[in-house]
């Protein structure tokens, strides 16, 4: 098959690879779309994957091939890319995220820059008929949004403030709107995405003296951490999710209002998947009424895999989500 393989730290080549070879109790998915996360820059750019060569890629759909179950196959899915041990305590606990020692498509497995990827059944998300591949690769992201905006414990009423209007600063804001916030407030230092947020009828500042009860960290950098805290209402909750890509500072300033207004820090990473909370299937039940299809930005093949990562790496013009498509 052919895929986008990470050889080397800058190093991405498409090219001819083995087949995956299905185990039993795994199918086979013909992979139809797959989406470029943020994360995946770094992955390829700077800090590479868990070993070499490694088949990036963790947000995905596909079409069931081969299965032990043929009433499978056929089958339109997403794919949950952790691959627990289930010995560890948080397994025991269906906490799979936390897992101590866990696999993950894209980085420390092959993932979904391919044409087909074997997966355990466990794993596979089936979707609605009425959704497109690439509304269903997005279930990934989606899924780590909506779990953010409940890690905050949100209420209808709420008002809500995301800082980093990416894809899934985003699908926070679609979500706190589809459940009743009372506003919400998309912030960034880029111009191109705060005009998009606009487009979608987001606010893109907050009024002098205005304060949300529920505030998203989405940018992962000082600045914006310490803005998060000043966002907040008394008592309000802040939960952080951007993933910081180097050390992060907190002014003694700002400290002292996190204790003035007592405010509740929450952490969030990836989503809730198992039998009692699953995130991924809330999200393809209301992907539609989501309305996050407009965020494909951009399209490519698999071929071309180096326009699309340069494209995101040099930031010469808007995107949001950036795809591969396979025909």
């Amino acid at each position: 098959m052919k895929a986008c393989v990470l050889r080397a730290v800058n190093d991405l080549q498409y090219g001819e690879v083995p087949d995956p070879i299905r185990k039993p109790g795994e199918v086979l998915v013909r992979i139809k779309a797959s989406g470029i996360c943020g994360s995946d820059l770094p992955r390829v750019f700077e800090k590479g994957t868990y070993h070499f060569p490694t088949i990036p890629g963790h947000e995905f759909s596909g079409e069931i091939v081969e299965a032990d179950d043929k009433a499978l196959i056929g089958g339109r899915c997403a794919v949950y890319p952790i691959l627990p041990c289930r010995k560890c305590a948080s397994c025991e606990t269906g906490h799979y995220a936390q897992c101590e020692n866990y696999g993950y498509f894209g980085s420390r497995r092959d993932g979904g820059f391919a044409e087909y990827l074997s997966a355990p059944l466990w794993n596979i998300v089936f979707a609605p008929d009425d959704l497109t591949y690439e509304e269903i690769a997005m279930a990934e992201p989606c899924a780590v949004a909506l779990h953010a905006l409940e890690r905050a414990d949100f209420r209808m009423g709420f008002s809500v403030c995301v800082f980093g209007a990416g894809p899934i600063g985003i699908m926070i804001g679609k979500w706190a709107r589809l459940k009743g916030a009372s506003d919400v407030t998309l912030i960034d230092v880029d111009e191109k995405k705060i005009a998009f947020a606009g487009q979608l009828g987001f606010q893109t500042a907050m009024a002098p003296g205005e304060k949300a009860d529920v505030v998203i960290e989405g940018a992962g950098v000082s600045a914006s951490f310490e803005n998060a805290m000043k966002a907040a209402k008394p008592f309000g909750t802040v939960v952080l999710m951007g993933n910081p890509a180097r050390e992060m500072t907190l002014s003694q300033s700002v400290y002292s209002e996190i204790l003035r207004k007592e405010l509740t820090i929450k952490g969030t990473w990836n989503s809730s998947y198992n039998a009692g909370v699953n995130d991924w299937k809330t999200v393809l039940a209301f992907m539609k009424k989501l309305d996050i299809a407009c965020l494909v930005s951009h399209r490519f093949q698999l071929s071309e895999c180096n326009t699309a990562f340069n494209l995101m790496r040099e930031r010469k013009e808007f995107f949001n989500k950036v795809m591969f498509v396979n025909e």
